[in-house]
């Protein structure tokens, strides 16, 4: 991950949003048990997948949650915050086993010039990777004073930047919402389970 600033930057691939992994997952479970994150969303009992080559946003921040799905399991995620952003090449894919088979949802869109995009980008994921750049990142942020509209509880560890940018993006995800997605030539098919990654 590249940490851009006034001062300088940094190198380094990206894992989970810059949190190493293992502490934020502890920390997250903890909270969980405890109660004090809050549920934000009710989600299928599926994950799915999102690819792009590259994702630029600006307005960003994330904070744990959680997502509760159909059965009332909760499922521990980061929640990142994107005030806009544009999706190069955005590939979405969800496959579920039915009595036919594996069957999957697969969209693309965003291809050439015209890249996908979203105002008030929500998502709820479990896992991230790519080569980022944070611009004016500040991590260790009480997640009720991050610089973005959505905010997470108070007292809990959350990180903002005021843009970013991630190449080769692939995320795993229990959800995503936004209050426009721009779908530039989308294409969405059913496949016998074909995914982005």
């Amino acid at each position: 991950m590249k940490f851009s600033s006034v001062t300088g930057s940094r190198a380094g691939r990206v894992a989970l949003a810059a949190v190493p992994v293992t502490i934020a997952a502890t920390l997250l479970m903890g909270s969980v048990a405890n109660g004090a994150v809050p549920v934000s969303f009710a989600v299928s009992g599926s994950q799915f997948q999102i690819g792009a080559s590259q994702l630029d946003g600006t307005a960003f921040s994330q904070y744990s949650g959680v997502a509760m799905d159909g059965t009332g399991v909760p499922h521990p995620v980061a929640i990142a915050n994107i005030g806009s952003a544009t999706l190069a090449n955005l590939c979405q894919s969800v496959v579920t086993d039915t009595p036919l088979g594996k069957v999957g949802l697969l969209i693309n869109a965003g291809g050439g010039d015209t890249p996908a995009t979203a105002s008030n980008l929500q998502l709820g994921m479990t896992d991230l990777k790519g080569d980022a750049t944070f611009n004016n990142i500040r991590i260790g942020v009480d997640a009720s004073k991050v610089n973005t509209t959505a905010k997470g509880s108070g007292g809990d560890f959350a990180q903002d930047a005021d843009s970013l940018t991630i190449k080769n993006l692939q995320q795993t995800a229990w959800s995503t919402q936004a209050s426009v997605f721009n779908l530039n030539g989308l294409h969405m098919q059913i496949t016998n389970g074909t995914t982005c990654f």
